[in-house]
């Protein structure tokens, strides 16, 4: 089954502990906290203080997935690690020393992702991918919720599995970007294997119903 990873992006930030708890209570293995800092991208976000929220809601039931949409991230990787970010993934467009950082965010303790926007070709991982316990695609240009997704993800999903599995790689493959229940199959047939969704679980009029058929893509 797929694993699901609900945005709370999309949640309601006046009740986000028990949104968490109720989404990892109706089957999300991973919960997504997507970090902008107004200046990668142009949307700003949160910080530590609201990942700690989130782990004490979680409370070890669910991996906490920080996704880092900005510049510098090297410097806020001990601040996350310690608020509770069990992966903490970091855009390749973003980062000058990305095996440095890949290593920074491995000696916390945390798994290492790296994230690729729509624009950027798989092909810069090529010489980290070893190092990596996750690849992060944007189906979607990164800053806001709710986006119609960009179809060439499906492309760039299948060339990076077909990656992965010869040179027998353990990173996992996540992507993140108008993920829904009526597409997720089109994701998971193109390779990937974390379903990041926002709107798509936390708008669902049936949370459940839409968890069982994110799992089940």
């Amino acid at each position: 089954m797929a694993i699901v990873a609900p945005s709370i992006l999309s949640a309601d930030f006046g009740r986000l502990a028990q949104e968490v708890d109720e989404v990892v209570r109706l089957g999300a293995e991973w919960v997504h906290v997507d970090v902008m800092d107004g200046r990668f991208v142009p949307n700003l976000t949160i910080g530590p203080v609201v990942v700690s929220a989130v782990r004490d809601a979680v409370a070890g039931r669910a991996k906490i997935d920080v996704h880092l949409m900005m510049v510098e991230p090297e410097r806020y990787v001990g601040a996350f690690r310690e608020a509770g970010a069990d992966s903490l993934t970091v855009h390749v467009e973003a980062v000058p020393h990305l095996h440095r950082v890949i290593g920074e965010i491995k000696a916390t303790g945390a798994e290492a992702g790296v994230a690729l926007n729509p624009g950027t070709p798989p092909e810069l991982l090529d010489y980290v991918l070893e190092e990596l316990d996750l690849v992060l695609v944007m189906s979607v240009n990164p800053g806001w919720g709710a986006q119609p997704l960009i179809d060439s993800a499906f492309r760039k999903l299948a060339a990076l599995r077909e990656t992965i599995e010869r040179r027998k790689l353990p990173a996992l493959l996540e992507v993140d970007g108008g993920v829904k229940p009526d597409n997720a199959g089109r994701f998971t047939d193109a390779g990937a294997q974390v379903l990041v969704a926002g709107s798509g679980v936390f708008k669902a009029a049936d949370r459940a119903a839409a968890i069982r058929r994110l799992r089940e893509a």
